[in-house]
């Protein structure tokens, strides 16, 4: 599609057909009906609107190439990788895997109910609503979705207006795709998402800070929906003496600056072993310069590097960097700010006081603090006194290290050796625990995530009546037996 084509497109699609004030409550009850129909929906229904839907987002690439350049500079490389694979993947496993998630899983009687049938029956959840943030927007909105239609659902989205291209695209590829009383999509700035909580959805998956979690879970207490918060947090990672250090320096920066730190699960800050702490300062350098250049105008110019969102976080990240230069921190490379461009280096610090900031504030972009250990007991209880992290990252290759972190601490993921691939693990659960999220998404778990897991009980003997009052001697030496047994 030509440059031209592109942007008509993209005019038509933020000009087009946006739902009024008061339109969401009208769809959200056309979607009741809708709902209720698709508790029985085969297997045949769901598959054909996830391949449409994995269709639509293969043919709408340019698109999205345009519309990242066009919100943070993001690269098209990047928009491959981290927007339209993982949601391709995610719907090629529901694919294959739909058929077996969708059958009753029987289960054996306990010897307490020898004589019955039981089944665990996935049942949707009903009318679903998505809110995604504005990092990865296609992603972690369509990922989701993929899910909730797997399951069964009907879905109500609403993306972040911080990336109002990549949202345009996707509001004219959802009202094109689907009837709205099976899946709506409302753009729009806070006031919409805060409509939007105020009707009684029976799931919410919401992806976002915690602070905005906390928001969204209170406003789901309020009708008791159920949710699934994918949030965030301080994610830590770990270099000890025996790691291989170039690898660890490629890895995690490339874990760090892809989407410029605009990451949830990005790795944070860096601990580092004292004695192979400057060696690894040195090719976290070098990683830099061949990656983005060695200067800031180089930098700023690469095809590579994407862009901070908008002026307000760009001075967010000003505001952790200046913090944490009065208060004696030392760049070890970038530091370079500006605002009119929303450009923030591929910045490396170190010598961070405890008190400052940035090592207690999620970053959310491209600084990087780099702390020196000599001992991981201080390690492991550092982590432990901050709340419990979405990710936790080890290189090493000393095995006993390894079991140590994976022992003493708590994290949504984790990885060893390696950053940030947890997330494109179909066949693990991901999510946070406690301030880092509720509840886990992807594949089987995304499907439960959208699910009813319903316990059914079929009898074959009436072998309670044996219960029955009123209660005889036979009754009680029954019971007793059965405290033996059981």
């Amino acid at each position: 599609m030509t440059n031209n084509a592109t942007v008509s497109y993209l005019s038509s699609a933020r000009s087009g057909a946006a739902p009024a004030s008061g339109d969401h409550v009208q769809v959200f009850e056309r979607q009741r009906d809708t709902a209720l129909r698709l508790r029985s929906s085969s297997l045949a229904e769901r598959a054909s609107k996830i391949r449409r839907l994995k269709q639509a987002v293969l043919d709408a690439r340019p698109l999205f190439y345009e519309a990242g350049m066009q919100d943070f500079k993001k690269p098209a490389a990047e928009i491959d990788l981290t927007e339209i694979l993982p949601v391709v993947a995610e719907a090629n496993d529901a694919l294959r895997h739909l058929k077996r998630w969708m059958k009753p899983q029987r289960v054996m009687p306990t010897l307490m109910m020898f004589g019955t049938q039981g089944w665990v029956q996935h049942e949707p959840k009903g009318r679903c609503l998505i809110m995604s943030p504005w990092n990865y927007p296609v992603n972690l909105t369509f990922g989701p979705l993929v899910s909730a239609i797997a399951a069964g659902n009907t879905v109500i989205l609403k993306p972040s207006e911080m990336t109002p291209h990549l949202t345009a695209v996707m509001v004219k590829l959802v009202r094109e795709l689907f009837s709205e009383d099976e899946v709506a999509i409302f753009d729009g700035d806070a006031s919409v998402a805060t409509a939007l909580l105020e009707l009684p959805f029976d799931h919410i998956f919401f992806t976002g800070s915690p602070a905005i979690g906390k928001l969204v879970m209170a406003a789901a207490a309020r009708h008791l929906t159920s949710v699934t918060l994918e949030l965030g947090g301080k994610s830590p990672t770990i270099v000890d003496a025996s790691a291989d250090l170039k690898a660890a320096a490629k890895n995690i920066l490339w874990g760090k600056y892809t989407n410029n730190g605009q990451t949830c699960i990005a790795p944070d800050h860096i601990y580092v072993h004292e004695n192979v702490k400057d060696e690894f300062v040195r090719l976290c350098r070098e990683t830099l310069a061949s990656a983005y250049g060695d200067s800031a105008s180089s930098q700023m110019g690469s095809p590579y590097l994407a862009r901070v969102v908008n002026t307000r976080h760009t001075q967010r990240l000003a505001g952790l960097l200046d913090d944490a230069r009065a208060k004696g921190a030392v760049v070890l490379a970038g530091g370079d700010v500006s605002e009119r461009d929303c450009f923030v280096a591929p910045t490396l610090l170190t010598n961070i006081p405890p008190q400052a900031r940035i090592m207690s504030e999620e970053i959310f972009g491209p600084l990087l603090p780099i702390v020196g250990y000599s001992k991981l007991d201080t390690v492991i209880a550092e982590i432990n006194a901050a709340p419990k992290p979405l990710a936790l990252y080890v290189w090493s290759r000393d095995e006993s290290s390894i079991r140590s972190v994976l022992s003493r601490t708590s994290a949504g993921g984790t990885c060893i050796n390696h950053s940030v691939v947890q997330f494109i693990h179909g066949k693990l659960p991901f999510g946070g625990v406690n301030n880092s999220g509720i509840g886990n998404a992807h594949g089987l778990y995304g499907f439960k995530a959208f699910s009813h897991e319903r316990a059914v009980v079929r009898n074959r003997y009436q072998l309670a009546s044996l219960f029955y009052p009123p209660y005889t001697g036979f009754t009680r030496r029954v019971a007793a037996l059965l405290l033996k047994l059981v």
